[in-house]
């Protein structure tokens, strides 16, 4: 056998072996910042719900204090319309 055909098919499997775990390293990559991504944004719309969710518990807190138990009782206020209440519907 000729030696520089061993070295040569050998430097061509390490570099062939780096570049497949360079161009996995990369994917892993994209991956980890898509997913990251994903979860800031699912994350700031869950704040925006719980603000808005706080926010319908507190007018809802401040009509039964200001409706006692011998006074009528007027319509309860109604949640914001921005407000996702799917999660809870039957």
């Amino acid at each position: 056998m000729d030696v520089g055909a061993l070295v040569g098919g050998a430097v061509a499997l390490v570099v062939g072996l780096l570049s497949w775990t360079q161009s996995r390293s990369a994917n892993r990559r994209s991956d980890f910042v898509a997913i990251t991504d994903r979860l800031d944004r699912e994350v700031k719309e869950e704040r925006t719900q719980r603000k808005l969710l706080t926010r319908a518990y507190l007018d809802l807190y401040q009509w039964a204090r200001r409706v006692g138990p011998d006074t009528p009782a007027g319509p309860a206020p109604e949640p914001p319309t921005e407000l996702d209440l799917t999660p809870w519907h039957l």
